[in-house]
């Protein structure tokens, strides 16, 4: 099996083991973009290389990014001019009225993935440049909306469905990194690096954090690249110097 076949098999096994969960309210919708999806979150596994330096893990989709192209923190431009991934989409059967997906036809651009894969584009220059030493997947493939459009994270759940997670998510993260075999772990954000450092409790690799790009957070409001860049560096991953066009938004 393929590298890019084997992430598809555990994609599509963690959303069939997730297909039943019905967080309580707030929570009134729940959307999987790795199955509507499918052909561009397909598309995006194949760009993947084991033995990379690191695996960057996320958290979640968000209503503007994933949620639109299936790719993690997949901010539509970047993803169909950096990544050069455009796939049909189709619409979810329990769509939020208030959160419509478009798919690459969405006008909206989510922040975080912006700020992601612009930097990347700037710091790297092709999007293989940075593929083969490193790979981003989000630890839940899940959308959380509540009624009013709002979209609540993970750790916000009521306790069960949070237990589901934590256990269907943690063994598809361990699925990934045998797949994967990178040499250490980053969580983008700190639910991430705890996602990380319990689910690979056992494994003998290094679990790092990064400021989270969110404009949700006022520290990465201050200037993401170059915080991070330090952060990198502090954990032995040099990045080198800007090769890319300017696609930033810091």
């Amino acid at each position: 099996m393929s590298l890019s076949a084997e992430l598809g098999s555990i994609s599509t096994r963690l959303s069939k083991s997730l297909a039943e969960i019905q967080p309580a309210e707030p929570v009134t919708h729940v959307l999987d973009p790795t199955m509507y999806a499918r052909r561009s979150h397909e598309a995006y596994l194949e760009l993947a290389h084991c033995e990379i330096d690191a695996l960057w893990l996320g958290m979640n989709p968000g209503p503007w990014g994933m949620a639109q192209t299936g790719v993690p923190f997949g901010e539509v431009t970047h993803v169909r001019d950096f990544l050069a991934i455009e796939e049909p989409v189709d619409r979810p059967s329990n769509e939020h009225p208030k959160r419509p997906v478009m798919g690459f036809a969405c006008p909206r651009s989510e922040v975080s993935g912006r700020r992601l894969w612009g930097w990347v584009a700037n710091r790297f220059g092709t999007s293989d440049a940075f593929l083969k030493r490193f790979f981003v997947w989000n630890w839940c493939p899940l959308v959380f909306l509540e009624e009013g459009g709002r979209n609540r994270t993970p750790d916000k759940l009521d306790v069960a469905s949070r237990r589901l997670l934590e256990s269907v998510c943690d063994a598809a993260l361990r699925e990934v990194v045998d797949a994967l075999r990178p040499k250490g772990v980053i969580g983008v954000g700190g639910f991430a690096r705890k996602r990380a450092a319990i689910a690979l409790a056992e494994y003998d690799l290094p679990i790092h954090q990064i400021l989270h790009p969110s404009p949700a957070s006022p520290a990465a409001n201050r200037g993401w690249a170059p915080q991070i860049e330090k952060q990198l560096e502090d954990i032995g991953l040099h990045v080198g110097q800007a090769a890319g066009k300017q696609m930033i938004d810091k």
